[in-house]
């Protein structure tokens, strides 16, 4: 089974993508913060971790803790996650400098603009962006660079964006805690409906009928 980072503070997003991935076959390791997902790739590294090498990272640009774009650093800088595929993912604007100066730090293979696309579109563009990482495979890692992406400042308008269907708000939601959530393993790895709190059970009819309408593509704009 193929594993898949994804690193989102965007609660309903979280929570669809990886239902997504189960959906799809893929083991998914989660993350709500860029400083989990540094401390993960420590770990890695060090060989204390024992999830599977993913190969494809989706890395939300503006996060708590480390950003999308140091994450992608970070990750190129590792001997055993430098291969990985990553694409970089914001519902904000950016203008053309900030967009590759993101682009470069992270050394992504793709920057995808939210709402993302419908699930079927959605799983075609990360698999091509995966096997075009395989034919073309990072160098040695290069040296840490001292300059950071600029944060963009600005959501993005729906009426702006061209993708064929809205699953996230584009403003940024209120954070959570930070959670890494494994969809493998022993059963307390996966939090069960009746420990997750209040207010998510509030939320979980609403993002299940989101997600219904988002797969049978009647949620466009």
């Amino acid at each position: 089974m193929p594993t898949w980072m994804v690193v989102e503070d965007e609660p309903d997003l979280y929570d669809t993508l990886l239902m997504l991935f189960e959906i799809w076959g893929v083991d998914g390791v989660a993350f709500t913060s860029g400083t989990d997902a540094i401390q993960w790739i420590e770990e890695v590294d060090r060989g204390q971790s024992d999830s599977g090498i993913p190969e494809l990272a989706l890395l939300d640009i503006r996060l708590p803790g480390a950003t999308g774009p140091e994450i992608g650093e970070r990750l190129r800088q590792s001997p055993t996650l430098r291969e990985m595929a990553i694409v970089l993912t914001t519902a904000y604007h950016l203008t053309p400098q900030e967009e590759r100066a993101a682009i470069a730090q992270a050394a992504a293979d793709a920057l995808i603009r939210k709402p993302l696309p419908r699930p079927a579109d959605l799983r075609l563009m990360l698999q091509d962006v995966i096997d075009q990482r395989r034919a073309h495979p990072a160098g040695p890692p290069a040296p840490l660079r001292s300059g950071r992406a600029p944060a963009p400042t600005a959501p993005l308008s729906a009426d702006r964006h061209s993708a064929p269907a809205r699953l996230a708000s584009s403003t940024p939601a209120a954070r959570r805690p930070p959670t890494v959530r494994r969809l493998t393993g022993p059963p307390a790895a996966v939090p069960q409906r009746d420990a997750l709190p209040r207010r998510r059970q509030g939320r979980v009819r609403g993002w299940l009928a989101r997600l219904w309408r988002w797969l049978r593509g009647g949620d466009r704009e």
